[in-house]
């Protein structure tokens, strides 16, 4: 990672520590949301965690590092996309089932990763809901200036 901020951020040690720590922060989050359904975890707790390996990288390197890499508008579609993909699929359990948010897809063997129905695909939408939506309040709120006087 070229950093073209250099006066942003923090130290050397800190960005060398993070160049290594960012990408486990990231893979134990998606770890979390892909055995939701078998463990504790899911989508809130992945989305947590994958928020905060993006709270890292902008704490160590500084915001306008991340922007370079991520587009704010991208999260803002990703986030509202997640949204309406949850309302979505308690409208089709909904149809399906008589019940909002019903597992309407069948069950396949138990304890395994493809034994929960649309379980873990709602882990996804809830995840880049959570994710991006916190991820975008800490950028705000990083972002917020007052006017002196």
């Amino acid at each position: 990672m070229q950093n073209n901020f250099p006066n942003e951020g923090m130290s050397v040690i800190v960005k060398t520590i993070t160049r290594f720590t960012v990408w486990l922060i990231f893979l134990y989050g998606l770890y979390i949301v892909i055995h939701g359904h078998l463990s504790p975890g899911g989508g809130f707790a992945g989305g947590v965690i994958i928020a905060l390996s993006y709270v890292h990288l902008t704490l160590a390197y500084g915001k306008n590092f991340v922007l370079a890499r991520v587009d704010k508008f991208a999260m803002h579609n990703l986030e509202a996309l997640a949204g309406i993909l949850i309302v979505l699929t308690g409208i089709i359990g909904l149809y399906v089932t008589g019940h909002f948010l019903a597992n309407f897809m069948g069950i396949g063997e138990l304890y395994t990763l493809i034994s929960a129905g649309y379980i873990p695909m709602l882990n996804i939408f809830i995840c880049v809901k959570v994710g991006m939506g916190l991820y975008l309040v800490f950028y705000y709120l990083a972002s917020f200036k007052t006017q002196e006087g």
